[in-house]
């Protein structure tokens, strides 16, 4: 025992601290001055030339208890809490013994002595391998060959994990396992489980086993699978898309999203799914994807449909964005479909449900350069619209939008603007915007094409008059037409038959027209300072403004804009020649109107808290509200004074939010007649200064459980933060996991949330016709429990008594298993869809689904 503890310090000192406790095999051939006998060559060897070892790289080792060397028998011993390093494999265990002769590690547990009431293994082997782990109970391991034999094995690999009583590397990525297991739960005890007696482990590729059972809470299922082949990779893999299976009461029974996914490369992807309808038809779908970060992004969707009964359908839709230039860029959104019918058939969700029948397209070119300010745009819209049978399409094909930024003709080059030091026409500035656009309106019979050119020229200053603000200004449109309106009164020479020809002339014209004014604005302070209740001050603006337009009279034969006819009673009556063109035609009547409006802000800034140093001052808006109107100089004997506006918000942190508006008129109305009159409502008695034409308030409430929290400044515990922690994770897990339904995750971290929607709106322009109507939408989110999720979200009309779409949507986190129930209890598209699946990517296609109505099959 001395002699081997002298050995056991003498290397110990003079290999493990001098070299970090590097040990090579070349230490244990020179220790005795010859070459030591290796059993596995054969007895005709050269005793005087060394042993070359397999061993070609450091070997690093520690151990909290001892560390021996047995150099004549080329062994090493590792105890307590060892710890071995050898290129790319790290190995920890209770007991390590390597021998050199054979290249051979063995490492096993020790039994837990500090519970003796049952028999536990403590300091099991844990061995990583180029990223892979691999547990056991005792592990066997070679170097040379690379091959090994774990037992009672529990591996961890891209989120699966694999185990038996016995696994056996055969190659460097490849192990055979007896009495197998599979599973993604990393529970202490598998909530589920894949059994098979013959397991094969490809890394990095697949895991395949024959006669497999599925264990549920440790119960198997009665009937196993021949054979399966799990996915052990991680990332986007080609393969099979499962099909969900369907009833409908048109087409019977059907599978649907039977298909095959395409990884094509880092950047791009693609699949094809197709539905087939035992009662007859098909539907094909495509979609492809494609992502360069920082510089473009789209997708492109095919769809075919062939149904029992209905005439064949199709879609094509693009979706791309991409970054040319910092100053440019190309963004396209476009959907070609032939018949609404396809939405319906194809279309799932609320959004398809609920919204109108139109399908709009777009595309544009942007670019902007910066020293100028200048701005262009090219685009192209396109709405499809679906009314019954009738299908109406209407395009701008092209459009061309350029603007220019301000600029200040009379001020010199380089100059910074100073409204105190500077001369009142330098002030002068001028913007233009023009437009190019041909809209094009075509039916199932005809087409029509309407193009135009506008230019818009502005012309402002904004000198400083003491406290106010006078801003003169200078409008001017130019509108350039290929055609132009003619109409002409014809009459019949055998019955004097009165009728009229309406016909578009092609000529190239113009229309120019201008309006021109000046406003005067200031600003009017009121504050009040309680300094009590946390306000330390309360700030009311008013902002009045006071403008003059004038807009000449474009309807007088001076200008060449209207035409004349004779009505069939003889009398003069004009038409505007462009009143089809895209951009109109000019004002009809001479206005001078005196416009007044008078803005309100109504502020409070709260008090800093004393006893913390880091609070800061809040400003809060109170209240904002704006009323204007208008008088007419060169109204004649029409209606000179125009309604009054009023429109108003005010928004309560960020829990309740009020806004409305209102009109009213200063005219009474003529009963006898059906409509306004000329005469002002206060000329009546009994009439009053004004009255009601329509009102309208809409309020959102947005409350919370986070929100409260915030206010009350209560920190979240270790417990909210893990349980938000596990929450995230599952959360981006789900996301994963949309597959065919596209359902938002849930958010388990806020206990609940509600937020609701009430409009009211009332029209009384016609007194004896008054209407109202009144609704409101809502969408509550509470948790049961930790795991448990409840969803409400409808639309409730209170005219009508009804409710729009209620749907309730119930949530459940069940580790590693999911389960979600979504229900329509009323309405054309009642149904359910109930599903339990594996959260896990790789195995999302095993679930138990049932589904009726609207979501049977989708």
């Amino acid at each position: 025992m001395k002699f081997r503890f002298f050995i056991l310090l003498f290397f110990f000192s003079s290999v493990f601290i001098c070299a970090q406790q590097q040990i090579d095999s070349t230490l244990f051939n020179k220790a005795k001055g010859t070459a030591i006998a290796d059993s596995l060559n054969t007895a005709k060897q050269d005793t005087s030339a060394q042993k070359k070892s397999d061993i070609d790289a450091i070997i690093y080792t520690s151990g909290s208890d001892s560390l021996v060397f047995r150099v004549d028998q080329r062994k090493l011993e590792i105890y307590g809490n060892g710890e071995l390093k050898y290129k790319k494999t790290e190995l920890k265990s209770a007991n390590i013994a390597v021998d050199f002769n054979l290249n051979q590690i063995q490492a096993s547990g020790v039994v837990d002595t500090s519970d003796t009431a049952k028999v536990k293994i403590k300091g099991t082997p844990v061995m990583s391998e180029a990223g892979e782990i691999y547990e056991g109970n005792k592990l066997t391991y070679n170097f040379k060959t690379q091959r090994g034999l774990i037992s009672g094995a529990k591996n961890k690999a891209d989120g699966g994990i694999y185990g038996g009583d016995k696994v056996k590397k055969i190659a460097p990525n490849a192990y055979f396992i007896k009495d197998g297991t599979y599973t993604t739960c990393e529970a202490d005890t598998s909530h589920y489980f894949f059994y098979s007696k013959e397991m094969k482990v490809v890394m990095n590729e697949q895991i395949i086993a024959r006669w497999i059972w599925l264990y549920i809470g440790g119960v198997p299922l009665p009937i196993p699978l021949p054979f399966g082949v799990f996915p052990n990779q991680s990332g986007r893999r080609s393969g099979i898309i499962a099909p969900a299976y369907g009833q409908s009461a048109a087409w019977g029974q059907y599978f649907s999203h039977l298909g095959y996914f395409w990884a094509i490369n880092d950047y791009m992807d693609a699949n094809i799914t197709g539905n087939i309808y035992f009662r007859g038809g098909y539907s094909l779908e495509s979609y492809m994807r494609y992502v360069k970060r920082y510089d473009l992004n789209g997708d492109v969707n095919l769809g075919y449909t062939h149904l029992s009964g209905q005439a064949k359908n199709w879609r094509i839709a693009l979706h791309h964005n991409q970054t040319l230039t910092p100053t440019s860029r190309i963004d396209a959104n476009l959907s070609f479909i032939s018949s609404f019918d396809y939405i319906t058939n194809t279309g799932f969700g609320r959004n398809d449900i609920l919204g109108n029948q139109t399908v709009t397209s777009s595309a544009s070119y942007y670019k902007n350069w910066d020293e100028s300010g200048n701005t262009l745009t090219l685009g192209y819209q396109r709405t499809q619209s679906f009314l019954g049978a009738k299908s109406t399409t209407d395009e701008v094909l092209p459009s061309v939008y350029f603007t220019k930024s301000q600029a200040y003709p009379f001020r010199p080059k380089g100059s910074l603007s100073d409204q105190r030091n500077s001369k009142w026409y330098q002030d002068i500035y001028y913007t233009y915007s023009g437009r190019l656009e041909n809209r094009r309106h075509s039916d199932d019979s005809t087409s029509k094409t309407n193009p135009g050119i506008q230019h818009l020229i502005s012309v402002n200053a904004s000198p400083k008059l003491g406290y106010f603000s006078v801003t003169p200004f200078l409008s001017y449109t130019e509108n350039w037409y290929d055609k132009l309106l003619e109409i002409n009164e014809v009459r019949s020479e055998k019955d004097s038959k009165y009728s009229l020809v309406r016909k578009e002339i092609n000529k190239l014209s113009a229309v120019r027209f201008f309006s021109l004014g000046v406003g005067a604005s200031t600003n009017l302070y009121g504050i009040v300072q309680p300094r009590a209740l946390g306000i330390e001050a309360i700030r009311h603006v008013i902002r009045p403004t006071l403008s003059y337009t004038y807009t000449p009279d474009f309807s007088r034969s001076v200008w060449g804009y209207y035409g004349t006819y004779l009505d069939s009673n003889g009398v003069q009556q004009k038409y505007n020649k462009y009143e089809n063109s895209i951009f109109g035609g000019a004002p009809s009547t001479e206005s001078q109107s005196i416009g007044l409006s008078i803005s309100n802000n109504i502020e409070m800034k709260t008090m800093k808290d004393p006893s913390d140093t880091t609070s800061e001052a809040k400003k809060i808006q109170i209240l904002s509200f704006q009323l204007s109107s208008a008088y007419n100089l060169a109204a004649g004997v029409q209606k000179r004074l125009s309604n009054l506006a009023l429109s108003y918000h005010t928004q309560i942190s960020d829990i309740l939010g009020l806004s409305g508006s209102s009109n009213y008129s200063f005219y009474d109305f003529d009963y006898s007649k059906g409509y306004e009159s000329n005469r002002f409502l206060a000329s009546r008695d009994g009439g009053g200064l004004m009255r009601l034409l329509n009102f309208n308030l809409s309020a959102q409430i947005s409350l919370s459980a986070e929100k409260f929290k915030a206010s009350g400044k209560k920190q979240p515990s270790a417990s909210d933060n893990a349980q938000k922690s596990y929450s995230s994770v599952n959360r981006n897990v789900r996301s994963e996991l949309t597959g065919q339904y596209n359902d938002e995750s849930p958010d388990y971290t806020i206990p609940w949330d509600l937020s609701l929607n009430i409009n009211y709106s009332m029209d009384k322009s016609n007194p004896e016709r008054q209407t109202s109507s009144t609704n409101m939408g809502g969408n509550l989110n509470f948790n049961l429990t930790p795991s448990l999720k409840m969803s409400m979200t409808s639309n409730y009309d209170f005219k009508t008594h009804q409710l729009v779409y209620p749907e309730i949507r119930i949530f459940k986190d069940l580790h590693c298993w999911e389960m979600n129930f979504t229900w329509n209890p009323v309405g054309t598209y009642s149904g359910y869809r109930f599903e339990i699946r594996i959260k896990a990517s790789q195995l999302r296609d095993i679930k138990l689904e049932r589904s009726y109505g609207q979501y049977s099959g989708r």
